[in-house]
């Protein structure tokens, strides 16, 4: 064999390691579908399946940290945060009335928004602050990220986001250790933040593992995956059990 053969066969082997982008947002998808099946088809009877709904639940605790990682990784590749943050908004208002729905079996509910409103919220937040970077410096640096910081937790509190405050800043804290150029430590932080806002969110500590063995690949080209199959997944959901099941 050849020197040139080994060569060309190198890159293959190394891209193989690992799990890529579209592997983590898979996992995401999977573990969220879940969660929100465990909701939709036994929270009105959980007296009746506590058992099911609570191990569908903690495997659900899996997405959101994920989810918000992944955020992370487009902000710092993407060629067009504007767009980025554009697409997010206009899918938040897209699944607002399926998350409505499946949730809260009405078409509007204004004390519980989905979660891509708190991903635009952190968005927002974390390229606000990079952009603080190049623009002040010492002192008024610290100010201005402490008033961006502070505006982006009361708009995802009071916007009764999902996750609301505390999913803000478990994408900020992301967002900051990313630069210690470890995903383990940066994930590590924001999970260990859910966990001890609402210990309920301890299982995604097995995300700390799978990020570890992220590869810093896209992988698949899934960009509109979670985006159509959010909403989609809750309508039929609803329509699965209220109108054909008729459980909620």
């Amino acid at each position: 064999m050849s020197d040139s053969t080994v060569a060309q066969r190198a890159p293959q082997q190394e891209k193989a390691v690992g799990l890529s982008g579209s592997t983590l947002k898979l996992i995401a998808i999977v573990t969220m579908f879940i969660d929100h099946l465990g909701v939709v088809a036994f929270e009105t009877q959980i007296s009746n399946y506590m058992v099911p709904y609570y191990i569908m639940r903690l495997i659900g605790r899996l997405a959101f940290p994920i989810f918000c990682f992944l955020l992370v990784e487009g902000f710092f590749h993407t060629r067009d945060v504007k767009k980025y943050a554009l697409r997010l908004l206009v899918f938040a208002f897209i699944s607002e009335i399926p998350f409505d729905l499946a949730f809260n079996r009405q078409m509007f509910y204004w004390r519980h928004q989905n979660v891509f409103f708190t991903l635009f919220i952190g968005l927002l937040v974390i390229a606000l602050l990079d952009h603080t970077k190049h623009v002040f410096h010492g002192f008024l640096q610290f100010v201005v990220e402490i008033i961006v910081l502070v505006a982006g937790i009361l708009l995802g509190q009071f916007l009764y986001t999902d996750y609301g405050a505390v999913g803000v800043l478990a994408i900020v804290f992301l967002y900051m250790f990313r630069q210690y150029k470890s995903n383990a430590l940066a994930m590590g932080i924001s999970v260990i933040w859910l966990s001890a806002m609402n210990i309920i969110e301890s299982p995604a500590l097995i995300d700390i593992l799978l990020v570890k063995f992220y590869n810093g690949k896209r992988g698949l080209n899934l960009k509109y995956v979670f985006y159509a199959f959010y909403p989609a997944h809750l309508l039929l959901l609803y329509l699965f059990f209220h109108f054909i099941l008729k459980t909620v």
